[in-house]
Parts: C-alpha cells; structure tokens; sequence
C-alpha cells in the first residue's frame, strides 16, 4: 500500500513498500510548473505505516522494516537514506494518507521530424547549401563539387625508369609490381 504525505502546499511525498524495494516519489507543483522525482531503495518489507516528521530542511520519514528502522530525508526533490534513526524529540509529526496510486511521470510525447533548414538571409544576404552559394549585395560566392580529374596513365616503371605500357602490371625490366 502507498502513503502520502504534504510537506508543504504544492510539495507532496509518495512512499510505497513492494516487496524489497521503497520508491520515493517527490511532486512538487503550482500552476504551469510540475517537477516529480523517483528513487527506489533496498529497505525490506514494511512491518508497519511509515512516520513523517517536519525537520528545519524537509522532511523525515522513518520506516519500520523487519531489518530494522530506516529514515529517509527529503528536501526539495533530493532524497537520502540512512540505517541510524535520529532522534525525533520534539520534532513535529506530519500526517500520512493510504492512497491507492503513486502519481504516474506523464508520458513523453513524440518529437516531430525537423523541417529542411531554409535558405538563410540577413539584410541583403542570402546563402544556400546545394550546392553551397553566398550572395551579398554585388558579391557572389558558389562552391561546387569538383569535377573528377581523368587520371595519368603510367609511361615508365617508378623503380627503373624503363618504358611501360599502361596495361603492364609487371615492369618487363625489373620485375616491379606497378600501381
């Protein structure tokens, strides 16, 4: 079973026991604005309701657990635990609700694909990306890819020197393997 607990207007904790595992769930909230926080903690099974108590940060909430007590501090979303069970002389006692369901963390909407990127003007100038060109007043600059260069065909062999047809692979002189 989950418990709840206000800490402070808008600022709610949500504990809840399954099996092994404590989730701490801290919302905080006020119009326009949620932010919601899980942990979830090795503590054992629950042997009984949690406590809560105002401490001068946030809050404590102390856990009794078949292996022990366990305090769980929060202050804004930031959530600790520890085995030692300070004292709680004095401090004031919050009250802690059953609830039947821990805030679910809202589901992540779908992101839509990005549009093309538009052709960029500042004052009177322009650029485009295929193929890349920059016009600014009188000025023109284009970029294109380059045209493939046909490349030389081979006349003699690099390690004699002696004369090689380009369709040798072999120096006919030396033996030398051509590229």
């Amino acid at each position: 079973m989950a418990y709840v607990c206000e800490i402070s207007p808008g600022h709610q904790v949500y504990l809840d026991n399954q099996g092994n595992q404590t989730i701490v769930t801290t919302s905080m909230g006020q119009p326009g604005q949620q932010q919601q926080a899980s942990n979830s903690m090795t503590t054992g099974p629950w042997t009984a309701p949690p406590a809560a108590y105002q401490s001068a940060g946030g809050a404590v909430f102390k856990l009794f657990t078949a292996q022990g007590d366990v305090c769980i501090y929060v202050q804004g979303n930031s959530v600790s635990m520890t085995g030692s069970v300070p004292s709680v002389a004095g401090a004031q006692q919050m009250s802690m609700q059953q609830t039947t369901a821990v805030p679910a963390t809202p589901p992540m909407q779908p992101m839509q694909p990005m549009q093309p990127m538009q052709p960029m003007t500042m004052g009177n100038m322009s650029m485009t990306m295929e193929p890349m060109e920059m016009r600014m007043g009188n000025m023109e600059l284009k970029m294109e890819a380059p045209t493939p260069q046909p490349t030389a065909t081979r006349q003699f062999c690099s390690q004699c020197g002696t004369k090689v047809a380009p369709e040798d692979r072999f120096c006919s002189s030396c033996g030398h393997a051509l590229s």
